[in-house]
């Protein structure tokens, strides 16, 4: 199997055992031959030959469409509660015939992508997700994959609210991507468990007009240059995906002990308002997918 394994309209993703919705796209997951390079004492060439086998990771992109699920794995992941999983991912046809289908087994969270968000935007926007397998085999499917894939809703990058305790959001024009990485231990052998480590949450780029930036301005002179930084001074916070409306919570990343360490003005010449943009740390995240955004 190709490592190109999903299709638009026809991945279904598995998760120990039940179906859970369609991704956008799924790659990876090949075995690959790992290669061995040995010093000689009496030859200045290194001796090669391949050693055990490694797996690629596997990069999925999905939307709302995909059951609650993967949003708790993700979520159990991101609360250090990493746990391995089994599953699939099926391919099909137009008519929703399965036709190839990868396994994965023991697979953890390696990383999960948030889009950035733009207020200029029409995209639609999809949440990245890589596991790193203990290993994966190919096997042949059979049947239909079942699901209606024309009814699955989307995000839009437009679509979106910040919150931030105690600031002025509501002229908040972008986010940028989030990546939240977990470092995985390498067993040294491709068939043995793999243990989770390291969490790594990644610092937030919020862009805004000036106009109506005063209590951003005014929290980075007081934590920044006045010094007023101990924890106390932190915030917590939010960003939601939304609906069409703009009325529900799609999915939501709440955020906690934020911390602004810089602020400065970004915008260009073709801007039409001058825009500041504010970096800040996060000490750690959640990720939650309302009931509402199911029914």
């Amino acid at each position: 199997m190709p490592d190109r394994i999903g299709a638009i309209d026809g991945g279904q993703l598995v998760l120990d055992g039940v179906g859970i919705g369609f991704l956008r796209s799924a790659d990876g997951g090949s075995p690959i031959g790992t290669v061995v390079s040995e010093k000689l004492d009496a030859s200045p060439i290194a001796k090669k030959h391949l050693g055990g086998i490694a797996y690629s990771p596997l990069v999925m992109q999905c939307g709302p469409g995909v059951g609650s699920a993967l949003f708790d794995w993700i979520n159990a992941s991101w609360r250090g509660q990493a746990q391995p999983k089994d599953g699939s991912i099926v391919t099909a046809d137009v008519n929703l015939t399965a036709m190839s289908q990868r396994d994965f087994v023991r697979a953890l969270i390696a990383e999960t992508t948030i889009p950035a968000l733009d207020g200029s935007s029409k995209d639609a926007v999809y949440l990245t997700v890589t596991l790193t397998p203990q290993f994966t085999r190919d096997s042949k499917p059979s049947g239909r994959v079942t699901g209606d894939v024309a009814k699955q809703k989307l995000w839009t990058a437009a679509n979106f609210r910040i919150r931030i305790d105690g600031l002025d959001c509501t002229r908040v024009v972008r986010v940028d991507a989030l990546t939240v990485r977990q470092k995985i231990g390498d067993a040294g052998d491709a068939r043995a468990d793999r243990q989770a480590g390291q969490l790594e949450f990644p610092n937030l780029n919020i862009t805004m007009s000036m106009v109506g930036s005063d209590t951003w301005l005014a929290w980075f002179d007081d934590f920044v240059l006045k010094g007023n930084n101990d924890q106390s001074k932190e915030k917590n916070g939010s960003i939601a995906l939304l609906s069409p409306d703009m009325k529900d919570e799609l999915l939501r990343i709440d955020l906690f002990n934020l911390g602004i360490f810089a602020i400065q003005r970004t915008d260009t010449a073709s801007d039409r308002l001058a825009r500041l943009t504010a970096q800040l740390y996060c000490e750690r995240m959640e990720l939650h997918l309302p009931d509402k955004a199911h029914v």
